[in-house]
C-alpha cells in the first residue's frame, strides 16, 4: 500500500479535496460495453466475460472494445470500478462526525453487499472478490479512501475522531468494513444481520473514538 496521499492536506478543506479527486468518466459506448460486462459477470460469473461476449452483447465490434481495454481482466476490474463509484455517488455530503462516518461505512457496506455485481462475487466468488479487491490497491479503493480520509479529517477537527494520521486511518477502516464484507456469508450462519451490522459499528466506533 504505497500511497500514502489518501491524507489530506491540513491547510485544505477537506471536502473540496473530496471533490477534487480525479474519477473516471466513459462514454456512452464505454457504459455500454461495461453494462453487458456487468450482466455476463452477474449471470455467469467473472469467466463468462470475454471480449467476443462483451462486443457481441453489447453490439460494437471486438476492435472497438480492444480500443478502451487490452483484456478481458482489464474489462472486468473497469466494471467493478464502476460498480464501486456508483455506490459512493449515493452518498451526498460527507460525514462530518464519527456517527456519521461510522452510519457512511455501515450504509456502503450494505450497498456493497446487495449491489448486484459485487453481491454476485460475494456469494458464487469470493476467491474473485478477493482476487480483484483484496491483493491489489487499485483505483476503487483509492477513491474510496479518499472519500474515507476526507471524513475522516473533517471529524477530526471537530473532535469526534482521534488524532492520528487521516490516511493510516481510512486505511484501517477500509480494512474492517472489507473482511466484514467477505467474511458476512460464512459466519451469517453464527451471527444474525442485526447483530452482524452492530458488531461492525463497535468495531469501526472503536477504531475512530478518541
Amino acid at each position: 500500500m504505497e500511497d500514502r496521499q489518501v491524507a489530506t492536506d491540513a491547510t485544505a478543506d477537506p471536502g473540496s479535496v473530496w471533490q477534487a479527486v480525479e474519477r473516471p468518466v466513459w462514454d456512452e459506448t464505454e457504459q455500454r460495453m461495461l453494462d453487458a460486462a456487468a450482466e455476463l459477470i452477474a449471470t455467469r460469473g467473472v469467466h463468462g466475460v470475454t471480449v467476443a461476449e462483451v462486443a457481441r452483447n453489447a453490439a460494437v465490434s471486438r476492435p472497438t472494445v480492444y480500443r478502451r481495454w487490452a483484456s478481458a481482466d482489464d474489462i472486468v476490474r473497469a466494471a467493478l470500478l464502476r460498480g464501486a463509484v456508483g455506490i459512493l455517488d449515493d452518498f451526498g455530503t460527507l460525514a462530518t462526525t464519527r456517527a456519521e462516518l461510522v452510519r457512511d461505512v455501515l450504509r456502503f457496506s450494505e450497498l456493497f453487499r446487495n449491489d448486484a455485481l459485487y453481491g454476485r462475487l460475494l456469494e458464487r466468488e469470493p476467491e474473485v472478490f478477493t482476487r480483484y479487491t483484496l491483493q491489489r490497491i487499485g483505483t476503487s479503493q483509492r477513491i474510496i479512501l479518499h472519500w474515507l480520509a476526507a471524513s475522516v479529517e473533517i471529524a477530526q477537527r471537530g473532535g469526534t475522531v482521534r488524532a492520528g494520521n487521516a490516511g493510516d486511518i481510512s486505511v484501517m477502516l477500509l480494512l474492517i468494513a472489507q473482511s466484514a464484507i467477505l467474511s458476512h456469508n460464512t459466519v451469517s450462519a453464527l451471527i444474525d444481520e442485526s447483530h452482524w451490522s452492530t458488531e461492525l459499528w463497535h468495531a469501526l466506533d472503536g477504531h475512530l473514538r478518541p
